[in-house]
C-alpha cells in the first residue's frame, strides 16, 4: 500500500519524466544529425544574450586591456568550452557557434553574464564556479575571434 508521500514522489517522477522528455523533443539539437554546422546553427536561439539585465550588460572587462587575457582565454575555451562549441567557436550539434553576429555584437557584461549562469535548459552548465578573472578571459577571447571567421561576415563561411 503506497503512502500518500510515495504517492506524491512517484507523481513528481511521472511529472519530471514528462518534462524532461518535452525538453528533449523541442530542444535545438533535434532534426541535426544529418546537417554541417552553418545549417545546425541556424536552429539556435541567441535569445538569451537578450535576458541579461541592464547591470550586467554594462559591465566592463577589466582584463581588456591585458594583453595576455585573450591567450589564457583560448586555453580556457579549450578546456571548458570546445568539447560543445567547437575548436573554433563554430559551433556543433551541442552548442551553438560563438563567432555569429549575435554573440560577437553582445557586449562582454552580457556574455559574461551569460557565461556566470549558464543556459541550464539548452545544456550549457553554470560557469560561476570558473573564478571570475578567468571568466573574463574567457570573454575577451570571445571578443578577439576575427570577423572573417564569422559566417556571414566578409570572408567569412
Amino acid at each position: 500500500m503506497r503512502t500518500p508521500s510515495t504517492h506524491f514522489r512517484l507523481v513528481l517522477r511521472i511529472l519530471f519524466t514528462i518534462a524532461a522528455s518535452f525538453a528533449i523533443l523541442i530542444s535545438p539539437v533535434r532534426g541535426q544529425e544529418n546537417g554541417g554546422s552553418a545549417q545546425t546553427n541556424q536552429k539556435w536561439n541567441y535569445d538569451e544574450l537578450k535576458k541579461a539585465p541592464e547591470k550586467a550588460r554594462l559591465r566592463q572587462n577589466p582584463l581588456e586591456n591585458n594583453p595576455n587575457a585573450i591567450a589564457a582565454g583560448g586555453k580556457l575555451f579549450e578546456r571548458d568550452c570546445s568539447e560543445c562549441h567547437g575548436q573554433k567557436a563554430e559551433g556543433g550539434k551541442h552548442a551553438p557557434s560563438l563567432l555569429r553576429d549575435e554573440v560577437q555584437q553582445a557586449t562582454p557584461g552580457t556574455l559574461f553574464w551569460v557565461l556566470t549562469n549558464g543556459v541550464v535548459w539548452h545544456g550549457m552548465p553554470v560557469w560561476s564556479k570558473l573564478p571570475e578573472p578567468e571568466r573574463w578571459q574567457i570573454v575577451r577571447f570571445l571578443k578577439s575571434l576575427k570577423a572573417s571567421a564569422r559566417p556571414g561576415a566578409p570572408g567569412g563561411s
